[in-house]
């Protein structure tokens, strides 16, 4: 998703040095991005010695509640909350001033008591207790409750596909000349007579910084947090009544949410840091009783992405469309009629599931939750996959997985064997480049932890390639990832009916559904090159 992707900018990276005496090996660890519920980090030794390493172990201890999930360029070992990291056949040498990296996805907290081949870091007395500045995550939104945890440092991620939906595009009559800022038409057909408002909220991808955008389209970055969250200002712009439609302009060089409400505003807050986002699932938020939802947008020199998201909640149905320099105008997301309901009445009628839907004291149906944040919310078992995890993950021990995650180079193949709790996967050449431990549900759910997706070019895809397969019941049935179609789809025991159910009440298949949907193009995206203007209509529910 948009709010499950690559975010845009990253804010403020950090390099903190394990401690390491002079004039020998030092490891020095750097946070690569941390998106709240996990981090990404990356491990540098470097050989300051006289003479030539021919192998490297780095040992840490997790805190409690910390873990590692995925990791490549290495080895690793667990013993109890002990992790100890080795070189792999390819890179144990390191000459003089020579470097070697290795990294790992992890979450809660970050790495202590370093030792590198045995020795403290570098000597210093704390033992390399380990402290990074957060950055944003490369491939996830995070979103947290206003009362429980820290702030989002973007509310928004960028797309990773610039796959145009299947829907038919339509030509316009007129194309709409080019603007400075993007006109945003937002039309409510909900058929629903109370109030809408709207937000822009999101981060200038000039400056970095977090802010909103007012209707003319002036963008204002946020002031005045505090360490216990204040109430933000009132930013809200009124949208359309029954039957009609605003307008509203973007700035070219913005990625975030276009947030809508219905009856009654939101409740936003502000830290030092930024914005919090509303978290209805958490305890306590003070948006849960309120209907609304939003959609995802990145505009920039590449153009526009606008997607529906269901990733977090599935509340009010709504079309996405953009309209290009061409005069064609793509949409997506839309529900089928009387296709809301159906997904509630699913939902309710599976005693696993039925918890996850949100109703209001009058009787309002507000969301259903999907199936990670009802666990965190204590409304669906937190282990609710595990039978399907292991024995999927377990079939990989009698025979190979072949992942190819870009459809344009079909020789780019990685083989996955399991060994143990942990698959390991090896390029055409045999070299291993990345591994993963079994993941549990939440991670599935998540897609992260375990099979968290660094933003590069390996063990990213990889990740994004098994977390979708798994939400889709296809790994241990099909060998080759990605690959099935809607048919091959949730056909496992337990299976995401919150994700099966949304896909089949949209008039084309498409929904972000979890975080990687768009792998094999499922997502609910739309993307012009040339955007000329953008479409939001709720439709009746």
């Amino acid at each position: 998703m948009l709010a499950s992707l690559a975010t845009v900018a990253a804010v403020g990276t950090a390099w903190v040095a394990l401690p390491a005496s002079a004039a020998a090996a030092t490891a020095t660890l750097r946070t690569v991005s941390d998106w709240g519920s996990g981090w990404q980090d990356e491990v540098v030794i470097s050989n300051a010695g006289t003479s030539a390493m021919t192998s490297w172990k780095v040992e840490f201890d997790m805190p409690a509640g910390g873990t590692v999930g995925s990791f490549w360029d290495t080895q690793m070992a667990v013993s109890g909350s002990h992790r100890t990291f080795t070189n792999s056949s390819w890179n144990g040498a390191i000459p003089v001033d020579g470097k070697v990296t290795f990294g790992f996805v992890g979450s809660g907290g970050q790495p202590v008591n370093c030792k590198l081949n045995g020795q403290p870091c570098g000597g210093a007395t704390d033992g390399g207790t380990v402290t990074t500045a957060p950055t944003v995550a490369p491939t996830k939104t995070a979103t947290v409750a206003p009362t429980t945890a820290a702030p989002t440092t973007a509310p928004t991620v960028a797309p990773t596909t610039t796959t145009a939906p299947t829907a038919t595009p339509t030509k316009a009559a007129t194309v709409p000349p080019r603007e400075d800022l993007l006109p945003v038409t937002v039309s409510n057909k909900s058929g629903r007579n109370d109030a809408v408002h709207l937000y822009v909220l999101g981060v200038n991808l000039d400056t970095g910084k977090l802010g909103y955008v007012n209707k003319a389209g002036g963008f204002t970055p946020w002031t005045g947090g505090a360490a216990t969250p204040v109430p933000a200002p009132d930013v809200s712009i009124d949208g359309p009544a029954a039957g009609g439609s605003t307008t509203i302009k973007v700035p070219r060089n913005l990625s975030g949410r276009l947030y809508f409400s219905f009856g009654q505003k939101l409740d936003f807050r502000l830290t030092p840091d930024g914005l919090v986002q509303p978290a209805p699932w958490a305890g306590g938020d003070p948006n849960h009783d309120i209907l609304f939802d939003w959609s995802e947008f990145t505009v920039n020199s590449s153009g526009l992405w606008l997607n529906s998201s269901q990733v977090d909640m599935f509340a009010i149905p709504h079309i996405v469309g953009v309209t290009g320099g061409s005069g064609v105008t793509s949409v997506t997301g839309e529900v089928k009629t009387g296709g809301r309901q159906k997904v509630i009445d699913a939902i309710k009628a599976d005693s696993a599931f039925a918890k996850s839907v949100v109703t209001r004291a009058d009787g309002t149906v507000l969301r259903v939750l999907a199936p990670g944040k009802a666990a965190d919310a204590g409304l669906m078992s937190p282990t609710y996959l595990d039978s399907y995890i292991t024995s999927a993950w377990g079939a990989y021990t009698s025979k190979a997985l072949t992942v190819t995650p870009f459809t344009d180079q079909p020789s780019v193949k990685y083989t996955g064997r399991t060994s143990g709790d942990v698959m390991n996967f090896t390029d055409t050449s045999g070299r291993t480049v990345a591994s993963f431990t079994k993941p549990s549900t939440a991670n599935v759910w998540g897609c992260d932890g375990a099979l968290g997706a660094p933003n590069d070019q390996v063990v990213g895809p990889i990740a994004r390639t098994l977390c979708a397969a798994m939400q889709r019941t296809t790994l241990g049935r099909l060998d080759v990832q990605p690959s099935g179609t809607a048919a091959d789809f949730y056909q496992g025991n337990p299976a995401n009916l919150y994700a099966k159910v949304i896909h089949a009440n949209m008039v084309d298949g498409k929904a972000y559904a979890f975080a990687f949907d768009d792998v094999l193009n499922q997502e609910s995206l739309v993307h012009d090159g040339d955007p000329r203007a953008a479409q939001i209509t709720f439709t009746a529910f």
